[in-house]
């Protein structure tokens, strides 16, 4: 006899095993493939600068959140997403235009009842990776390449991720990148910054820097 608060341990029947398997195959398989897409609470990821970022991201878009909508995987139905719709500001990576929507990968459950964070009326600036073949995508460091834009006191547009701008430009020394063409002012903000906000205006402009979009 098992002891008490114990389970005995006892062959699983083939019925039992075929459900388990049918639920649980595929959020480890979704887990396999779309590792990169995991940007939500408690996440843990590489620190990035924003010279790998840039390389990581197939588009790079400013704009407003319109639209939010949790629901399950259409093909994964176990896996709750996060569809989301901006309204494109500004292209600074890739083709978007007028409106950029993406689906993301909530493997938090306490991401489902806040939509990751995303919400309506937002001003980001997201660095996406490109979608897998489950269409999921998310933004590349998970959440450092997801800025927000909020005034400062002064009313000046300043953006900061989820890692406080941390290790943004670490190791990136006053070149920023080599054959990126950078201003006197935007070296000298790559050798002196360590955290905290920066200038929204300062971050587009060495992005497109560093991809080269000028």
């Amino acid at each position: 006899m098992p002891a008490a608060g114990m389970h005995a341990n006892l062959p699983m029947s083939r019925d039992a095993l075929a459900i388990f398997l049918r639920h649980a195959l595929p959020a480890l398989t979704a887990c396999l493939l779309t590792a990169p897409a995991f940007a939500q609470h408690g996440a843990m990821t590489v620190p990035r600068n924003l010279d790998q970022l840039t390389d990581r991201a197939s588009d790079i878009v400013r704009g407003t959140v319109i639209e939010t909508r949790v629901e399950k995987h259409p093909e994964l139905t176990a896996l709750d997403t996060v569809i989301v719709t901006l309204r494109v500001r500004d292209t600074l990576k890739g083709e978007a235009r007028g409106r950029f929507t993406f689906r993301q990968y909530l493997w938090d459950a306490r991401d489902v009842y806040d939509a990751a964070g995303y919400r309506k009326g937002q001003d980001l600036l997201l660095l996406m990776i490109a979608p897998s073949r489950l269409g999921l995508s998310s933004p590349a460091g998970m959440g450092q390449g997801r800025f927000r834009i909020v005034r400062d006191q002064a009313g000046r547009e300043m953006a900061i991720n989820a890692a406080g701008n941390a290790r943004l430009f670490e190791g990136l020394g006053d070149a920023g990148k080599p054959g990126a063409a950078l201003t006197a002012r935007q070296a000298a903000l790559v050798a002196s910054h360590r955290s905290g906000p920066i200038a929204a205006a300062d971050l587009a402009a060495l992005i497109r820097a560093f991809t080269g979009n000028h």
